[in-house]
This record gives structure tokens, C-alpha cells and sequence, in this order.
């Protein structure tokens, strides 16, 4: 069982992140996946592991880079149960505008 759950931004989020990968290569947006499905699960059972980021968001939010590819960020509620995944971000991308909207 998971002790995770995505919002439906989030689901969108790795839908367009797979897909995009997948363009080149579905090996490796499988494994981008999987990675992030793993970090999920990491996530669940250390929830105090990110950080807030309070320059980018007021949110109760917290933030966790996935760490075998660095370029993707998770954004999670860690006071949640089942913890829930608020959106799967490119880092490059304006997080601010991103959470704001």
C-alpha cells in the first residue's frame, strides 16, 4: 500500500513529464517515473525530509528534489495522511507562478 496520494495537478504532472521523455526515449521516462515513484515512497515514510520554501510559497508546503534526477522536484503537504503529492515540477520552471495558480 502507498502511504501517498497525487492531486490531479500531480497526475497531470507526470503524465506530461513521461510523455515528454517519451518522445526520445520510453526507457528513460520509465525509469524518470519510477524514480519519482520511489521518492513518493520515501517521501511517505519521511515527511520532514524536504524543505519549506517560503520564498517561492506561503503554502504549507514542502519541497524534495528527486535525487536521480535532480531536475524534477516534488512539492507534497507532509502533514497530510496519506501524503499528498501537490505537483511533480521541472525545476527550471517559475514554481512560484506554478503554485500560485
Amino acid at each position: 500500500m502507498n502511504d501517498y496520494r497525487f492531486t490531479p495537478e500531480a497526475e497531470d504532472d507526470l503524465f506530461e513529464i513521461w510523455v515528454y521523455i517519451a518522445r526520445d526515449s520510453v526507457a528513460a521516462a520509465n525509469r524518470v517515473e519510477s524514480a519519482i515513484y520511489d521518492a513518493c515512497f520515501f517521501l511517505a515514510q519521511e515527511p520532514r525530509s524536504g524543505s519549506a520554501r517560503r520564498h517561492v510559497t506561503a503554502l504549507p508546503v514542502y519541497f524534495w528534489t528527486v535525487q536521480r534526477y535532480p531536475s524534477y522536484v516534488l512539492v507534497y503537504r507532509p502533514e497530510t495522511h496519506p501524503l499528498e503529492i501537490v505537483r511533480i515540477l521541472h525545476g527550471k520552471r517559475d514554481l512560484k507562478q506554478l503554485l500560485e495558480s
